[in-house]
């Protein structure tokens, strides 16, 4: 706590920790079912769409470029989605077609007028200038997120074990399929202008595979994936205030990382 006091007496500094707090658990809770779903490269697919999302924003002459981003990336899931159970060919093969079409077109759009620069920010985020009332948004996001684990999570999971096996017992697969799609598509999108598109995967997915490493229950499965990106997220916070060359995001992102490969190292010893 005597490191973290210090920047308390800053505003954008309590708002930076206040994101903090709500995105990591949100990630945590979200990572361990993409992850049970081999759904990384498609969580990451989706980040690069909101280029495009943005870019039809800029088209349709909107100065709020969210609700573009939001519709167009659960659009872009569901048909993804839709394609990759569909295809003969290898998912990640999809998924990479999908992500390239996603950046190349985000690209051109916002190339027309020259401004591409303007939306650079997109690339890395800025945690650091989140508002009062995108803390609001998050804090509906987790709490919305929350309900939805309270009230399927059992189903979430008999969908990622075994598809086949959930149908006989009646769960409607493509039903949870495709919310957990779309309540992905929508995480990250909130998530874009804070986190960055270029690292916002790795936050997502990090935690989680960290605590497959080396948790033993579901339980545990999720309870260390929320302390080990809230961990990831409070350090990383505190290392790049004290560190004015490092951003907080990619700090965040090596924190992340360095835990997963402890955790890994440590589930070979055993």
């Amino acid at each position: 706590m005597d490191l973290i006091r210090p920047f308390l007496d800053y505003e954008f500094m309590r708002n930076a920790l206040f994101a903090v707090l709500l995105i990591m658990p949100l990630f945590a809770i979200l990572g361990t079912m993409v992850v049970n779903n081999g759904m990384a490269f498609f969580s990451d697919a989706l980040g690069h769409s909101a280029l495009t999302g943005v870019g039809i924003g800029v088209l349709l002459g909107m100065s709020d470029y969210e609700w573009p981003m939001i519709v167009f990336a659960v659009v872009f899931a569901l048909l993804m989605n839709r394609v990759r159970h569909a295809s003969r060919g290898r998912a990640d093969t999809v998924i990479g077609v999908f992500s390239s079409c996603g950046v190349a077109l985000g690209l051109v759009l916002l190339s027309r007028g020259g401004n591409f620069q303007s939306y650079q920010s997109l690339l890395i985020g800025d945690i650091l200038n989140v508002t009062p009332d995108r803390l609001w948004v998050l804090l509906a996001a987790l709490a919305a997120v929350i309900v939805v684990w309270m009230f399927s999570f059992n189903r979430f999971l008999a969908v990622s074990i075994s598809p086949t096996l959930a149908k006989t017992h009646r769960v409607a697969v493509w039903l949870y399929d495709r919310l957990l799609v779309v309540v992905t598509a929508v995480v990250v999108m909130l998530s874009i202008r804070i986190v960055g598109l270029l690292i916002i995967n790795a936050m997502l997915i990090l935690p989680a595979a960290a605590s497959r490493n080396v948790a033993r229950s579901m339980r545990s499965y999720h309870v260390l994936a929320m302390v080990f990106g809230l961990f990831s997220g409070l350090l990383g916070l505190v290392l790049s205030y004290y560190n004015e060359a490092a951003a907080p995001g990619p700090m965040i992102v090596l924190c992340a990382a360095s835990v997963f490969f402890g955790t890994l190292f440590l589930a070979r010893k055993k």
